[in-house]
């Protein structure tokens, strides 16, 4: 029988097990290596023989079989094949939404308010008096009552319209939203990780909305020679191909997605490190990584164009330096009257959580 096992209080553990120690790291490690779980699992022990990550009673061994019984893993016996599970997947998004967001609860509404009261989901705690125009629905018949009792008795009960009060609700914006990855090879050119951040930032957002903001929604878009969207659950998996940038083949998936869209505020959110450098003409692909290419530009522009008249604004996140690939974006942005940020890989997220949570302030009419 198992007993109890006393140890000395480490106040950096904040009371976690060592298997939730473990599970933490190895969360991590399945974002950089794009959710291979024996890949993880050898940099686990990489890691336990630098940093001595395990203790006599609980090795890494014991990990894994944990693992596989509390539902993380899947083993198939018949081919040896490893997978994570839906339980790991969430488990990932949360942990990228805790390290970028923090922690947020869940609620049944969306919540992007404004400075507008009106018909919405959550109730006001502020009353004021009737005004002729207001609707049944908002009286706040506890006050209402209390107020005509205490104006005139409880023996002679009466309700008279100066005795109302009114509980206004805080109008809630519904949001649709397209962020857009770009996957081309430059992704993860000069020894620099840039996939695994926008990855994080992707996951993090998709958990924000689907914990936070229910009502709103995200469709996720990644372009490298083409463009195709992909579900939230694909997202560890995501890894970078040989691609060019096709940027055009992306903004237009997005303006498709959203003209499906029923919600009144749209946006895009592009993550990018370069440049487009691909443009689909017919069957064929077009080409050209030296420079900024004037019949790509073009094309992006006329697209930057045409999502300003549709009222869909494009924030550009650009996680590259180079002062003419920035020309690029400021130019584009000017184009769409969107917004461009550029952001350090380690401040990508605080920058897209800073904008996106903008939106809520927004009044719309």
């Amino acid at each position: 029988m198992k007993g109890y096992n006393f140890s000395k209080f480490d106040p950096n553990q904040n009371g976690k097990s060592r298997f939730e120690q473990l599970l933490d790291i190895f969360m991590q490690l399945l974002t950089y290596t794009n959710g291979d779980v024996g890949e993880a699992m050898q940099w686990m022990n990489e890691l336990d023989k630098e940093y001595k990550l395990t203790q006599n009673d609980y090795g890494m061994g014991d990990f894994y079989e944990d693992l596989k019984d509390k539902g993380y893993i899947d083993e198939k016996r018949e081919n040896g094949e490893i997978k994570i599970t839906s339980k790991t997947e969430q488990g990932i998004r949360k942990k990228s939404l805790e390290e970028i967001f923090g922690k947020l609860k869940k609620t049944k509404q969306g919540n992007h308010n404004t400075f507008k009261p009106g018909g919405g989901d959550e109730i006001n705690p502020e009353t004021r008096p009737f005004q002729f125009g207001d609707t049944l629905e908002q009286i706040d018949f506890t006050n209402s009552i209390r107020n005509a009792q205490i104006n005139h008795g409880v023996e002679s009960f009466r309700l008279h319209e100066d005795d109302l009060e009114i509980r206004e609700t805080d109008f809630k914006s519904q949001t649709s939203t397209v962020l857009m990855i770009d996957i081309s090879h430059s992704m993860i050119l000069y020894g620099e990780d840039r996939i695994t951040p926008a990855k994080k930032v992707a996951m993090a957002l998709s958990e924000l909305i689907q914990t936070r903001y229910p009502k709103d929604t995200l469709d996720i878009v990644v372009f490298g020679n083409d463009a195709w969207t992909i579900e939230v659950k694909d997202l560890p998996y995501l890894q970078v191909g040989p691609y060019h940038t096709n940027t055009v083949a992306g903004v237009e998936l997005a303006m498709d997605l959203l003209r499906k869209r029923r919600n009144p505020n749209k946006q895009i959110f592009m993550i990018t490190d370069g440049k487009p450098t691909c443009l689909k003409v017919g069957k064929r692909y077009y080409k050209n990584s030296f420079g900024v290419d004037r019949k790509i530009l073009n094309r992006c522009m006329s697209l930057a164009t045409q999502c300003k008249k549709l009222k869909i604004p494009i924030t550009t996140f650009m996680i590259a330096s180079d002062p003419y690939l920035q020309k690029f974006v400021t130019e584009f942005t000017e184009t769409n009257n969107g917004k461009a940020f550029f952001a350090s890989l380690d401040k990508l997220g605080a920058f897209i959580f800073k904008d996106f949570e903008s939106g809520k302030r927004k009044t719309v009419y």
